[in-house]
Order: structure tokens, then sequence, then C-alpha cells
């Protein structure tokens, strides 16, 4: 089997028939589909014994979220490549193998990253890959711009939005899977950081197009937190020392800012929610430094190539 594609579920029994058809739909075959259900109330796993046979279904007792459970599904397949998707999506029939011919073409890459687009706005971007500021926060290239070409080429980039992404599984072995600590937000940036510490490039795969039903399955209050306390949780973990010294203005800007931003709102949910996941980082900081010291023995590049796939 040359690869696996996992999609975690949760309540997503809408969602499902439009992705799972879209893979029915690949013009690359070589593949399982399987969908690690954290613990579902819905008639997710009814209906994808009555309907999609084809479909491997791993069970799991309660909700480990996302992290858990890819990781649990990357656990039990055996695939080359490792693909993960999310159950929101919907496919174009190339995807898959627009993504196999990136890491095919490319032997030095580890990941390779789709080209997503909202759902209901078939020409917004929502990914091109994923980058990293050196003011320690991520973002996706690209994001709310009208696809007009401007992504085109088969560039590298900083990572993948696990959203829809392709992963070599000597790589995950090498490096480890995604960081459970992280929950749902951010896991991929700090597999993307990790990987390219150990010299894993990822490319984007123009060619590999899904649409993406944004913050279907999750957003609100709860990704404010996750992302206030995970983007300082990616930055502790993981960025070299040098450029910490060197771009701590920017660093501390960034996080002020947000700080200033969520007082400003205080009275959004979203806006407290953040404040709480900034000082909740403050809070997971010794377990990060703790990390921080297995990350150190992964990297393999000097840090200036670090520095160089960074956005200023």
């Amino acid at each position: 089997m040359l690869a696996s594609i996992i999609i975690p579920n949760w309540n997503g029994a809408r969602f499902l028939p439009t992705c799972l058809a879209s893979l029915r739909a690949q013009t690359c075959r070589d593949f399982e589909a399987v969908v690690v259900d954290n613990g579902s109330s819905d008639n997710s796993v009814e209906l994808l014994a009555a309907d999609y046979r084809e479909v491997r279904v791993i069970r799991l007792p309660s909700n480990l979220f996302f992290s858990g459970a890819v990781n649990e599904g990357i656990r039990q397949t055996q695939s080359q490549i490792v693909v993960l998707l999310n159950n929101d999506t919907e496919a174009e029939p190339g995807w898959l193998a627009s993504l196999v011919e990136a890491l095919e073409w490319n032997p030095d890459a580890g990941m390779a990253a789709s080209k997503m687009l909202l759902f209901d706005r078939r020409d917004i971007l929502n990914s091109a890959g994923d980058c990293y500021g050196t003011d320690g926060i991520p973002n996706n290239r690209g994001v709310w711009e009208r696809d007009e070409g401007q992504f085109d080429d088969a560039v590298d980039v900083f990572g993948a939005c696990a959203g829809a992404a392709a992963y070599r599984r000597e790589m995950l072995e090498a490096i480890g899977l995604f960081d459970e600590d992280f929950v749902g937000y951010c896991e991929d940036v700090d597999l993307n950081f990790r990987a390219q510490l150990a010299g894993y490039r990822c490319v984007f795969a123009p060619g590999a197009r899904v649409y993406h039903r944004l913050s279907a399955t999750g957003g609100g209050p709860v990704a404010s937190f996750f992302c206030g306390r995970n983007f300082i949780n990616v930055m502790v973990k993981n960025m070299p020392s040098a450029l910490i010294w060197r771009f701590w203005p920017r660093i501390l800007g960034a996080q002020l800012r947000y700080f200033g931003q969520s007082l400003r709102h205080f009275r959004e949910p979203a806006a407290r929610a953040r404040l709480r996941g900034q000082l909740a980082g403050l809070g997971y900081l010794p377990r990060m430094l703790s990390k921080r010291k297995e990350v150190k023995q992964l990297q393999r590049v000097p840090v200036e190539y670090i520095e160089s796939i960074l956005t200023h």
C-alpha cells in the first residue's frame, strides 16, 4: 500500500459523505482510507458501516482530539506515505496523485502541502502551505487571497497544513509524531519546525487542490485559547536560541500586540480565551523547555538555513 489517508472524525456524519465520495473519485488508487473516530455520539460509525465498507474504521473510546486521533491512525498503518485529511473537506480527483508526485519528484522532501481553498468560495485560498515568522507567529501562505495562479509553482514552503498533507513515514519515525500537548492547534506547525530542523524539506503541490469548510469542526473561543497558548509553545520548543536572541523584540512585540488586541475586545469570548491561552503558554514554559532539549538533538541544519525559510 503506497498511502494511508487518515481522517480524524468527531461527530462529523454530516461531512463524511462529501469527503469520502471525493476519495472514491481519486485518480491514484493505491491507498487505503482510514477514519479514526474520536468517540462520536452521532451516527458516524453507523454511516461508515452502512455506506462506506471500503473505509477502515478505528474507533477510539473517547475524544483524543486531532493530534491523538491521527497519531493512533499513523501507528495502526504501515504505508510509505501518511496522508492526513480533515473530514470537512472535498478533494479534487487529482489531489492524492499530485501529493504523491511531489514527494516522488523531491526525494529529499519529507512533506508535501496541498492547495486548500474555501469550500463555499472556491476561488479563495485557505492555505498554499504554512509559513512561520521571525516574530514567532505562524500563518497560511496566501490566506484569503483570490486564487489567480499566483501560487501555481511547486516551491519549497516552511510546512504543510495538516488538514490536507502528505508525510513520508520514515520522516515521522525519525522526528516523532504529532505532539499531543498541542491538542489540535499548531500541532502541524510544531511538526513542520521539527522536520525542518532535522533537514526534511516541505514542497508545495499546487495541483493537490482540496476545498475546506473553514472551522466547521472547530474554532471560536476554543481555537483562540489554543492558538494563544500554542503560538508560545511552538516558539519556545523549536526556535533556535540564536534566532530568539536576534528577533526577541519582534517576538515580544507580537505577543504584546495580541495581548493589547484582546484587552481592547475583552467583552468578546474569543478575546478573553486568547488572553487565557497566552497565560497558559507561560505556564507551559517548563514543559516546553524540557521538550526543547529533545528537539535540539534533532537539528541537522545550520541556523542560517532556518532563518532563510522564515518570513521577515
